[in-house]
């Protein structure tokens, strides 16, 4: 049985939510998403929100049913709140700045990188060193964060690049004399 799956999503004031066959859709004040539902869970819409039942009782079924849960979750909460990541650059002279839609990352290349946003996203920088990523679609801006990131990871040595705000570094000790 599974735990994630067994709980009907609530339903969030702002936010309707429609199943309709195969596909449940969810508008929202920051937009609206959608999901076609595999073929192994069924979802039906009841006083306490919205539940995911498995259709049969096969492995498929009971793996799909918690994941399916989980991702209409976060399109509901995509749609009424948003996700938002936070990105720190530590090393001298690295920083971030937006140019129009786009950002700019100097981050000690011969060149600066410019970063196109996708279409969902919005990126800002507060400070020359902090990049925020927003948006409804929970798995595009975990995407987004993670190819700026990628762009360079932070090193064990001193600890320079670009790292999700709170992430810990493991650190190594230089070389001794």
């Amino acid at each position: 049985m599974s735990r994630t799956g067994k709980k009907p999503i609530a339903p969030v004031s702002g936010v309707t939510v429609t199943i309709d066959d195969r596909k449940v859709t969810a508008k929202g004040p920051k937009g609206e998403q959608s999901l076609t539902l595999m073929d192994v869970v069924e979802a039906k819409q009841t006083d306490e929100g919205i539940v995911i039942e498995p259709g049969n009782d096969t492995t498929a079924a009971r793996a799909a049913w918690g994941t399916t849960r989980a991702l209409i979750a976060n399109m509901v909460t995509g749609v009424s709140t948003g996700f938002e990541k936070k990105l720190q650059i530590q090393g001298v002279g690295f920083r971030a700045a937006m140019q129009g839609k786009d950002l700019k990352l100097s981050l000690g290349f011969s060149h600066e990188v410019l970063f196109e946003t996708p279409e969902g996203v919005t990126i800002a920088t507060p400070t020359p060193t902090e990049v925020v990523v927003s948006g409804a679609d929970k798995q595009q801006v975990g995407q987004v964060a993670a190819d700026i990131r990628a762009w360079r990871k932070p090193e064990p040595y001193k600890g320079k690049g670009v790292r999700y705000a709170g992430e810990y570094i493991a650190r190594k000790e230089g070389k001794k004399k």
